[in-house]
């Protein structure tokens, strides 16, 4: 093997460790947040040519510090699973030998870094909550994860507060807007309870908790319509299309818990965070900038084609 093809494998493993896909459904958090902060309203206005594109820039920033934190975050799990992953699953990067544990720790921490940094770019309360994000997101990785209750509930407060973090473009909006980080922590719940079976299978009282945790969000987002600010007829495509893609899945792994089928229904729950995120976001701000968020989804799905999701 020649040195081209040997950097090649040490970049790609490097690409691996931070989930592409992934990182993409959390740019869609961002946007949501975006939106029920009320500044969805800019890309009408920028469409209208009343406004200029440097009001974008606490979004740049939001999106650069997503990317650092839930990359960052991502790497630290299988930097604290290399043992059992040597096990389980030999050909991650770090089993492999692709990446070493030593470099894998670096990549984290500079994602990290990255990550608050850029939320400091915005205001205090950002950075405020990309420490949270960060410290919640190490809590999982070594610990939580491991628990069937703690688990999920940790890991649906990183996605909720990834949530908050868009809506800190206007802070003080956030005392407001706070409920809302309770959509993700509810579908991230269901997705994580779920995939405590990927690897050797599960029990059918998870799956069974997960679809039940799946019909609340479905209907806390229709519920949103009691708000003045939100319009749940906009949002409604957008909940049907959330709903044919990720029940049949996750009736089909409830009922038959095999490693395969919780695989498959971990991999679409999480890619259609993004569809999610598109719901809500269409209610705050409109049909077209649900779309928008939509358009993040083919994204995510070419990426999750080469770069594995979970």
């Amino acid at each position: 093997m020649n040195v081209a093809s040997l950097n090649f494998q040490s970049w790609r493993g490097y690409l691996e460790l931070m989930r592409p896909a992934n990182i993409v459904t959390a740019w869609a958090d961002i946007l949501v947040g975006f939106a029920a902060s009320g500044s969805g309203i800019i890309f009408t206005k920028l469409i209208n040519e009343e406004a200029s594109f440097t009001i974008l820039i606490p979004l740049a920033w939001l999106l650069l510090a997503t990317t650092g934190l839930y990359g960052g975050g991502i790497v630290f799990n299988d930097v604290f699973d290399a043992e059992l992953d040597a096990k389980e699953r030999p050909n991650r990067a770090i089993p492999s030998g692709r990446v070493s544990i030593q470099n894998a720790t670096l990549l984290g921490s500079i994602l990290f870094a990255i990550g608050i940094i850029a939320a400091f770019q915005v205001s205090l309360v950002s950075g405020a909550i990309a420490i949270f994000i960060t410290l919640s997101s190490l809590l999982y990785d070594s610990l939580a994860k491991h628990h069937p209750f703690f688990g999920p509930l940790n890991m649906g407060l990183c996605r909720g507060s990834n949530l908050l973090l868009g809506v800190s473009a206007v802070p003080t909006i956030i005392e407001e807007r706070w409920y809302l980080a309770l959509i993700p922590v509810l579908y991230i719940a269901a997705i994580t309870a779920i995939s405590q079976g990927e690897v050797h299978g599960g029990k059918k009282i998870t799956g069974v908790l997960a679809l039940l945790l799946i019909a609340i969000v479905l209907t806390a987002v229709l519920a949103l319509e009691l708000l003045e600010e939100y319009t749940a007829i906009a949002a409604l495509p957008f909940a049907v299309l959330l709903a044919i893609r990720v029940l049949p899945n996750f009736i089909k792994a409830a009922r038959e818990p095999v490693a395969n089928n919780i695989r498959n229904a971990v991999k679409i729950g999480v890619l259609s965070l993004i569809v999610l995120d598109a719901t809500v976001a269409s209610g705050f701000a409109g049909l077209y900038y649900g779309l928008f968020v939509l358009i993040l989804l083919p994204f995510s799905m070419k990426l999750a084609k080469v770069f594995a999701v979970t």
